[in-house]
């Protein structure tokens, strides 16, 4: 249907309305008023008495309407749905709009037909400005008013340009005044922290004052004020004196005469601004339409608001996630010192809070002292040239602003730092500077306050509210970030003073150059007889000539064509430097591992390959390195820095560190004229060999190389079985003693003894009771132990290895035959036993003086074989 066609039946529509009801009209109206319907001024009642209702027409209709528009309001009020009011409401607007777009000019209201030109207001045929207020609200509420696009799309730009909570507020000032016809506006933004009312003047003019208006909000003061007190909307005029608010409108407008001013209220109820609109005293006052127009925008302004407000805490958070990022790479990444940090951390703060100065005071718990070299902040950081660090600054906890809020943890907002008595002002007197507001924060970690954060002179305002939270979160990582820089300055400072503590130990724990050239003299290189036998005896020797024969049986299983002769030489005086003189594992110890080692290759040549020879021989020559006479429960027990590096196999793995120090030394790498992949292969077979010596280990390797056995699945070309061939030979080794011939035997477990019986010594100075065969008290318990050592560890490794390698059955046999010896040692001391324990429940309490004397002899007689034995083997 076309518009203008559309119009006219509404028009027609209108006049048959009328028509049918000029009777009943007319007669109501003389009953209610006495006076007759008038037409132009004139009485027409007898021109409508003598024509029948059925000739009136609609065109006379129409002419008594235009003649009376107040006559045609009150009877459409009455008489007409509302549902009709808003149909034809819409229509002609629609109308209006095409006959806009077709004739490119604005809309006027429709002059009337020529007959009624003389009867038509003097308002009337002006352009529709003059009565666009009157309808604006019904076009706002039927959603075809252009302004409304308008003003939704100006709000859509200005949330991407500038989405902050003032600029929309701007945006929706200008789209209510636009709508409601005013010339100008103010606006008012509620500062909460302070409620007060602060003028929001155009940021595009020149005039600016660089502190605007604010107002307390209260009654009986300025107008914006009060409504901001009351939320209510209030319409007056510039002259008029209301005691409501005497002092009448607080940032006056240029030949302003009407005024209305309108509280901007959130969805919660919470105020936020305070409208003044403005309209020249040439214009019409504001009336409730007004009101309910600019009411209509606020719905649609407080999405925008709305919206807004969450991009601002998005964009608040994000650049909080930002920094946090930034704070955590430098502190996994690129690890910087105290000082950047401490630089990063004031930067940001004060960026946070858009501070001018900040300030980072840190706890020293131990003198109840805040300290900082970097404690006043401007705005010229940079990462790539920070500022150097000043002289350190100290006062007491306690004093000052950053004083009390470090002894209370609690936060300090100061808005007038000179009326604030606990302000030291000394520093301002010394500096020029003048400090106006404060904002101090405590830095906490694990509960405890480990610095204080100091923002000075917020750049616009006072510090709020929303500045505490934000820096509250912020702080939390401030707080990780410095514990661990200060972790971090600690391990470095460790670092340095571990590497000068192993020069230190490098130079007093290798070997002299005279003890080289005194090597390099003696005949290291001649064949030694019978070094190869499983019973050499290293009792003759002293511990040079343990290092002649350690280089010879290197030189006879390797040569020297791919190892250096000095190296060789250093590197084995170093290693026995670095055995302690503890009773049992000492470089003889290690020495005697070697030579066991050393003639197992060279009787079963074949077994192993070059490289394996190779770790096997260093790994047994190493493998105590360092040992310091305890076993690794003792270790575990006694909390030593050991057992913190080393949670398993504690010894084991410091003496492979110790191996591999000694080789990194100067002149001491004997593998250096190894490929990469041989040298890797040699290392980690040397640390599988030195731990394969710990015997908790010993007993799975001895179940699966067992099982492996017994299901004749050995199989020389995997690996995994090569390697528990090999941990077996290095556990063999290191009990040779117990294969030794009698008499090393005993001298052997004599040292083992004594070594045990100094870790039970420590036990007790440390209120534990030590196991029996480490008690001094209880000597007669070692041939006892020894049997047991033998039977439940020896005996089964040597008979394991005799059965892959079969070269190796003197072993067997030693130990077997020593085991013979204990056994009857064990024997004599139980029937000694036994023959007490019958005495004693026979109730003899003194003995004839012959019979005393010969069990004296017979007790006598069992020591001395006991003292002869020496005790036990029983190596941890």
């Amino acid at each position: 249907m076309e518009l203008g066609k559309d119009f006219d039946a509404v028009e027609g529509e209108m006049e048959d309305i009328f028509a049918q009801t000029v009777a009943r009209i007319q007669p109501t109206r003389r009953r209610r008023t006495g006076v007759p319907l008038a037409v132009n001024g004139r009485n027409k009642m007898n021109h409508f008495d003598h024509i029948p209702s059925q000739q009136v027409t609609g065109e006379m209709v129409g002419q008594y309407l235009r003649a009376h528009p107040e006559f045609l309001e009150a009877w459409l009020m009455e008489q007409v749905e509302l549902e009709t009011l808003e149909r034809w409401m819409i229509r002609r607007t629609q109308r209006a709009q095409h006959k806009n777009q077709e004739n490119g000019s604005n809309a006027r209201i429709p002059s009337p037909r020529p007959e009624a030109q003389e009867s038509r207001p003097a308002n009337l045929g002006k352009p529709a400005s003059k009565i666009t207020r009157k309808t604006s609200l019904s076009r706002w509420k039927f959603c075809v008013h252009a302004d409304k696009r308008k003003m939704l799309q100006e709000l859509t730009q200005s949330l991407q340009v500038s989405p902050n909570k003032g600029q929309v507020l701007r945006e929706l000032a200008h789209c209510i005044a636009s709508a409601c016809s005013a010339e100008e506006f103010n606006l008012y933004l509620l500062d909460t922290s302070t409620s007060s009312l602060i003028y929001c003047p155009d940021p595009k003019d020149d005039s600016l004052e660089e502190n605007p208006w604010r107002g307390e909000v209260s009654p009986e003061t300025w107008l914006c004020t009060f409504v901001a007190s009351t939320k209510e909307s209030v319409k007056t005029t510039i002259d008029e004196a209301d005691p409501r608010f005497p002092l009448g409108i607080a940032v006056p407008a240029n030949d302003a005469f009407y005024v209305i001013s309108v509280p901007v209220v959130q969805s919660d109820g919470e105020l936020i601004a305070v409208l003044e609109l403005f309209r020249k005293e040439q214009g019409e006052a504001f009336h409730e339409e007004d009101e309910e127009i600019i009411n209509s925008y606020m719905v649609w302004g407080g999405i925008a608001l709305h919206y807004a407000e969450l991009y601002h805490n998005m964009a608040k958070q994000r650049k909080l996630n930002d920094f946090i990022l930034s704070v955590v790479k430098s502190i996994f990444q690129d690890m910087v010192s105290m000082d950047t940090l401490i630089m990063k951390v004031m930067n940001f703060a004060q960026k946070l809070v858009n501070a001018d100065r900040a300030s980072l005071f840190l706890v020293d718990s131990k003198n109840r002292e805040l300290f900082a070299r970097i404690f006043d902040m401007g705005n010229t950081f940079d990462e790539n040239k920070p500022p150097q660090a000043s002289k350190e600054i100290r006062f007491s906890i306690g004093t000052g602003i950053a004083g009390i809020v470090a002894q209370t943890g609690e936060v300090l907002s100061i808005s007038d730092a000179y009326s604030d008595p606990r302000f030291n002002r000394h520093v301002d007197q010394q500096t020029g500077y003048v400090t106006k507001s404060i904002l101090c924060m405590p830095i906490f970690i694990r509960g405890n306050v480990i610095g204080v954060m100091q923002m000075v002179n917020k750049k616009q305002g006072n510090f709020t509210k929303e500045d505490e939270e934000s820096f509250e979160m912020f702080a939390v990582y401030c707080g990780l970030a410095l514990h661990h820089a200060k972790l971090y300055d600690k391990i470095r400072r460790s670092e340095q003073k571990y590497k000068v503590a192993l020069e230190i130990l490098c130079y007093h724990n290798r070997c002299t150059e005279e003890e080289i050239l005194l090597a390099e003299n003696d005949s290291v290189f001649v064949p030694i007889p019978s070094l190869d036998d499983y019973y050499f005896s290293h009792l003759s020797l002293d511990d040079m000539d343990k290092v002649r024969h350690a280089i010879y049986m290197f030189v006879d299983l390797f040569g020297l064509s791919r190892f250096d002769r000095d190296s060789l030489i250093r590197f084995t005086l170093t290693v026995k430097k670095n055995y302690r003189r503890v009773p049992y594992h000492n470089w003889t110890h290690g020495f005697s591992v070697a030579n066991s080692m050393y003639t197992i290759i060279k009787h079963a040549p074949k077994t192993f390959r070059p490289l394996e020879c190779l770790a096997l021989y260093i790994g047994s020559l190493c493998h105590d390195l360092d040992h310091r006479g305890k076993n690794n429960k003792f270790m575990l027990e006694t909390e030593s820095p050991l057992a913190a590096i080393y949670t398993t196999s504690t010894l084991e793995h410091h003496h492979f560190n110790q191996t591999v120090t000694i080789l990194q030394q100067e002149g001491h790498n004997i593998f250096s004229k190894l490929t990469p992949s041989e040298y890797k292969q040699v290392l980690g077979n040397i640390k599988h060999c030195i731990l394969a010596t710990d015997l908790a280990l010993f007993f799975p390797n001895k179940s699966k190389l067992a099982q492996l056995l017994a299901e004749n699945k050995f199989d020389w070309s995997n690996i995994e079985h090569r390697l528990l061939i090999e941990a077996i030979a290095m556990t063999a080794c290191d009990l040779c003693a117990s294969a030794k011939p009698w008499d090393v035997q005993v001298e052997t477990v004599k040292v083992i003894f004594e070594e045990f019986y100094e870790q039970g010594d420590a036990e007790k100075a440390a209120g534990k009771s030590p196991i029996p065969m480490m008690d001094r008290d209880k000597t007669d318990e070692q041939p006892a132990s020894q049997v047991g050592f033998l039977s439940g560890i020896c005996i089964p490794c040597y008979e394991l290895l005799f059965k892959v390698i079969p070269n190796t059955k003197p072993f067997l046999d030693g130990c077997k035959d020593n085991f013979s010896k204990w056994q009857a040692l064990a024997d004599t001391v139980q029937e000694h036993k036994k023959s007490e324990n019958e005495e004693q429940e026979n109730g003899k309490e003194e003995e004839d003086p012959p019979e005393e004397e010969e069990e004296k002899e017979v007790v006598d007689e069992d020591r001395e074989r006991t003292e002869e034995s020496g005790g036990g083997e029983g190596e941890s």
